[in-house]
């Protein structure tokens, strides 16, 4: 519908190779791997007009009905 949208991060940040040297492995933070392939980014930047907002909240809501009835 026009709105760009994206999962920025499908890796939980702990698995990454910049957070290696932590020591942090699979299964240590579970939700955040569970959710993290997941999260919906949507746009979000201070130039965001409150018209655009309410564009990106109709689309959204939009969406999410659509999916609810399917």
């Amino acid at each position: 519908a026009g709105v760009q949208t994206g999962v920025h991060y499908p890796v939980p940040l702990h698995l990454t190779p910049a957070y290696a040297h932590l020591g942090y492995g699979p299964g240590d933070f579970p939700v955040a791997e569970a959710l993290a392939p997941r999260i919906l980014s949507l746009p979000m930047f201070p130039q965001l007009t409150p018209q655009q907002q309410d564009y990106v909240i109709e689309q959204l809501v939009s969406a999410v009905d659509e999916v609810a009835v399917a």
